[in-house]
């Protein structure tokens, strides 16, 4: 199986500017490199963490996906990232994955940051989803989705690569840091983590630290505290040659584990 090109925008988010956050991005695009098969931008990457839906929110033809599908055209590439979604009279925090071919896949993130209060505004998604690019299964994931290891379990190698975006505050930057790694060795995949960096509307400071796993748990980047555009290969044989030659993955737990008391 060829290989995998993945972009990571790890960028500053104005805060609930829509348009001035696709403009800003617009100039960053130019940079990625013409071989890139996939971009992952953050969680909320066209308005910060807001809870500010009856502003923010756009439906799925609002100019945020528009965006989204447009630049997969225009790149010839797969871009993903999540927005304030409004949909039936319910706000979702979506990750918007549009094709190359101008398709739209989408995640709602199932697990809502409650400390924020999240929860009371948004709905919860109630399914995976996983994109195959090149041969490679790619599961999406949503920030605070990252602190539960039943939901991102791998069951019989579903998927190569974990994608998680975030708007993950510098004070808790350590679970960041730790978690990360912790998902791409239980589940013998490769992680992305895409975070933003800067300060939001609520003065919370974000530190970036986005980065890329392999499925041993070694780092193959990270970047923390400034701006970047960071281009990843992917190879195929390190995930395939990992399972075959310490295949945890066959004695794993199934969907539903039950503790007795």
């Amino acid at each position: 199986m060829q290989d995998l090109t993945v972009t990571l925008v790890q960028t500053e988010v104005l805060w609930e500017d829509i348009a001035a956050n696709l403009a800003l991005l617009d100039g960053k695009m130019e940079n990625v490199p013409e071989t890139t098969d996939i971009i992952v931008l953050p969680e909320m990457f066209a308005t910060g963490f807001t809870m500010n839906v009856r502003d923010m929110a756009q439906a799925m033809d609002g100019t945020a996906v528009s965006w989204l599908v447009a630049m997969a055209r225009r790149k010839r590439t797969h871009i993903a990232g999540s927005l304030i979604i409004r949909e039936n009279e319910k706000y979702f925090n979506r990750l918007v994955w549009a094709t190359p071919e101008g398709t739209i896949l989408t995640y709602d993130k199932k697990h809502l940051f409650r400390m924020a209060g999240e929860h009371k505004i948004y709905s919860p998604g109630k399914s995976h989803l996983t994109v195959e690019v090149n041969g490679w299964k790619l599961r999406t994931f949503i920030c605070y989705d990252l602190r539960f290891p039943v939901w991102c379990r791998n069951i019989g190698n579903q998927y190569d690569v974990a994608v998680f975006i975030a708007n993950w505050p510098a004070k808790r930057a350590n679970h960041w840091k730790l978690l990360l790694p912790a998902r791409a060795v239980e589940n013998q995949s490769y992680v992305i983590g895409v975070n933003r960096v800067g300060k939001d509307g609520n003065g919370h400071a974000y530190s970036g630290d986005s980065c890329v796993i392999a499925p041993t748990g070694e780092t193959l980047f990270h970047q923390a505290d400034v701006p970047c555009l960071h281009t990843e290969v992917l190879r195929y044989d390190r995930v395939r040659e990992f399972r075959e030659s310490f295949a945890a993955w066959r004695d794993a737990d199934g969907e539903a584990v039950r503790f007795e008391s």
